[in-house]
């Protein structure tokens, strides 16, 4: 697996009373093979950087109903094959062993649109007995939320996220290539009624597509009770056609912001939250803005990847990933795929490595990683 870092803090493990501790060192850049042998002996998902993984992200299929433009070409991709999915036995399996043996604590469903997994609500279900029980949440694009809402939280769903990029319905039928945003809309409400909360909306900004609705996207949360996400456009686009010219940083989204609302840091530890926070107006709404070009933060990176055939990524921005899929189907017990997890999040880059020279996009789009 090739190493991909950026300027972060480097740190050291160190294991006392079987807790892993992070300090501060200060280290030069790392590349190559990382030693497995000097991983401390510990059940966590820990790294050579300090960092422990407890929030699992896992991807439930590559399918996607709409063609978002800064995500897949118009005529979509070339799905998996049903036999290179996992099975929801071998799904169920996999996150039994995140949890009980590796100090999992949060689960995300995403896709592609998870919502279109068959036996979703069942795979909810059956992750919502394992122990200890994980906090479970799923990001979605919305399309088909308003009839299942109440079924998901019925069945253990926590909260939920769901996209919207524009509040206008002529542009949303451009970016999406669908005409569906009554069907976003009404799958917020529903999400709010059934409980799903907080409900969080994520929204991508592009130069010159909507970057004028910045407030009015904001106002629009505010005023239903959703907490908005701004994400900037990261390059895992299917078509390679990400570019920076194009994307609104979050520099520019906070000025924007603040020519209608008063933002103020939220004093709220921000632990590996992906998101840094501002109060709106004194609160109590919040809106949060997910740097990963500018700002990054992988120096409290605590996420694993799970792909719906079955591949582990150590980062969103991989080159490698780890095969438990075929460990599943030939017999391997629960031990051996956990030991291969393990060396995967120990292999973990300091950093994606956006901002380096010799940066390359991954070759999986979005859609087939998982968000």
């Amino acid at each position: 697996m090739r190493n991909l870092v950026c300027g972060v803090t480097y740190k050291r493990l160190f294991i006392k009373l079987n807790k892993v501790t992070a300090v501060e060192l200060g280290l030069p850049i790392v590349r190559g093979t990382p030693d497995a042998s000097a991983r401390p002996d510990t059940p966590l998902l820990v790294d050579r950087f300090g960092r422990v993984a407890k929030d699992l992200r896992v991807s439930l299929t590559d399918r996607c109903n709409l063609r978002c433009t800064y995500c897949m070409p118009a005529e979509g991709l070339d799905w998996l094959q049903k036999d290179e999915l996992l099975t929801d036995a071998e799904l169920i399996r996999l996150m039994r062993i995140a949890v009980v043996d590796l100090g999992v604590s949060d689960i995300r469903f995403t896709g592609g649109e998870p919502l279109l997994r068959r036996g979703l609500e069942q795979v909810i279900a059956a992750t919502a007995e394992l122990e200890p029980r994980p906090r479970m949440s799923m990001t979605s694009n919305g399309i088909g939320l308003s009839r299942r809402a109440q079924s998901l939280k019925d069945a253990g769903l926590n909260r939920i996220n769901v996209s919207l990029d524009t509040l206008d319905p002529d542009r949303f039928a451009t970016l999406t290539r669908r005409d569906r945003i009554t069907d976003v809309l009404d799958g917020l409400d529903a999400a709010r009624a059934a409980g799903l909360e907080p409900v969080k909306v994520n929204s991508v900004l592009m130069r010159g597509l909507n970057d004028d609705e910045a407030v009015p996207l904001l106002r629009f949360c505010v005023e239903n009770g959703y907490q908005l996400r701004f994400i900037e456009q990261m390059p895992l686009d299917a078509q390679h056609g990400w570019t920076r010219t194009n994307m609104v940083t979050a520099d520019e989204i906070l000025t924007m912001l603040s020519t209608a609302f008063t933002l103020t840091p939220s004093e709220v530890p921000r632990g590996g939250a992906p998101a840094e926070r501002w109060l709106v107006d004194d609160g109590p709404a919040v809106v949060g803005v997910i740097a990963s070009v500018t700002r990054p933060f992988c120096a409290a990176c605590d996420r694993t990847r799970l792909t719906s055939d079955g591949q582990i990524r150590n980062c969103l921005f991989s080159q490698g990933e780890t095969d438990l899929r075929t460990l599943l189907r030939d017999g391997s017990p629960d031990a051996a795929i956990a030991d291969a997890w393990r060396a995967t999040m120990w292999a973990k880059a300091a950093g994606h490595g956006i901002n380096d020279a010799g940066f390359s996009q991954p070759d999986r789009p979005m859609s087939a990683i998982g968000g």
